[in-house]
């Protein structure tokens, strides 16, 4: 697989500043990181991709699907930045998030807080379960993501944060007025689940008992290389003509699904296009780099499906028939869920007459469609999705309808 990393770029290497310098390393990490967490190189990607444009994302999965360790992974890789991170609960009060307050300067008469180590120093944050915020820190948590401000307990003048992005993560969606406040402050939204492909389960198994290989590699970047691209790269990446008639019709094409985001969401959105070529080593916004808006333009789950197959109607082909493909294996496994409990015979001519076919000609459809989208410098996130609920399929149909160990077969039924 093609990470993007350069032969030889390691954290060891001089960090130049330099825009193209700092994309490649940027490539670098995400290919490192894509390697160590399995299933997650569109999630890595668009998070670097997210701060890149100084915007905040939200990672949305059930636990143990590795969100924090993912942020902390990531912002690790950055030298020099202030880093913070918060567990938030309904009690969590806004001292704690912004700064407590000095208990020996109080005991001299002096109110004031201690901001050092707190979200108003950070360059990076990751807020866990954001949508538990408390009624008295949801002001102070709004300013901070909108404005990148912190009002003192004092009432003193505000003081302006440092923040480049926010990563957040909760295991669910908001369920009130307030939580909807900050959602609608998180621009890019990603879905995270369990891992699909069985043999990435195996690796993932195997990892938790085997010795590593050797040190892994570790490219960084320096924070100020990373200030400059999102201060001064990202905005001279220019957005051809053809770009905006393409998002025009984008926005058209959801407003006949009756999907409609606000004016400001859309606008936000062209920092991230622009972070994408940057990120590609780019001076200009490319159609494929469109595919970032699957994570921008949903409210709910059940929308994201309908604006990715929008999105891949206009970028990018091989996607689109793999998402056509990923119906004709849910359908699949929705008759596989049907025949619960019947009889090991009535299953295996199930297996013969609809399931070995249909997944054996998928799986080797999205080998090859992988290969025309990677020739052609397309993005195969969508496809290898798809291959990971094949092969998720393919061995639920060995194990369950005919007894067989799928870890013993190859890889096409």
């Amino acid at each position: 697989m093609d990470d993007g990393r350069d032969a030889g770029d390691t954290g060891a290497a001089e960090d130049t500043g330099a825009p193209g310098d700092t994309a490649r390393r940027l490539r670098a990490i995400c290919g490192e990181l894509s390697t160590r967490f399995f299933e997650r190189d569109d999630v890595v990607r668009t998070l670097v991709v997210t701060l890149l444009a100084g915007q905040h994302s939200l990672v949305l999965g059930p636990p143990g699907t590795a969100k924090s360790e993912l942020a902390r992974e990531l912002t690790g890789r950055i030298d020099g930045a202030a880093y913070w991170e918060i567990l938030l609960s309904k009690f969590t009060a806004p001292t704690r998030m912004f700064g407590p307050i000095d208990v020996a300067a109080l005991a001299r008469g002096e109110y004031r807080q201690v901001y050092d180590g707190r979200a108003t120093t950070a360059h990076v944050a990751f807020i866990d379960e954001i949508f538990k915020c408390s009624t008295a820190a949801l002001n102070e948590t709004l300013g901070y993501l909108n404005e990148r401000i912190y009002h003192p307990e004092n009432g003193g003048a505000p003081i302006r944060c440092p923040l480049i992005g926010a990563i957040t993560a909760s295991n669910e969606l908001p369920d009130g007025e307030d939580s909807a406040a900050i959602y609608d402050r998180l621009l890019v939204r990603i879905e995270v689940g369990y891992l699909e492909d069985p043999s990435n389960f195996a690796a993932l198994v195997r990892s938790a008992v085997g010795r590593p290989a050797g040190p892994a590699p570790r490219t960084t970047l320096e924070l100020a290389a990373l200030q400059r691209a999102v201060g001064e790269g990202v905005p001279s990446v220019g957005v051809p003509d053809a770009i905006v008639d393409a998002v025009v019709t984008l926005r058209a094409a959801l407003r006949r699904k009756e999907l409609v985001a606000s004016d400001r969401r859309w606008r936000q959105a062209v920092a991230l296009l622009q972070a994408s070529a940057y990120l590609d080593g780019r001076t200009e916004v490319a159609e494929t780099d469109l595919s970032v808006l699957t994570h921008v333009l949903w409210d709910s789950p059940a929308q994201r499906p309908v604006v990715e197959r929008e999105v891949l109607n206009l970028v990018n082909p091989d996607a689109r028939e793999a998402l056509d493909l990923a119906d004709v294996i849910e359908e699949l496994e929705a008759q596989l869920d049907a025949m619960a409990g019947q009889s090991r015979e009535a299953l295996s001519e199930w297996v013969i007459k609809n399931a070995h076919h249909k997944l054996a000609m998928a799986g080797k459809r999205l080998e090859r469609l992988r290969e025309e989208a990677a020739g052609a410098g397309r993005s195969t996130a969508t496809i290898d999705r798809v291959t990971g609920r094949q092969r998720a399929v393919r061995a639920r149909v060995l194990t369950e309808a005919l007894g067989v160990d799928a870890s013993m077969v190859p890889t096409q039924l």
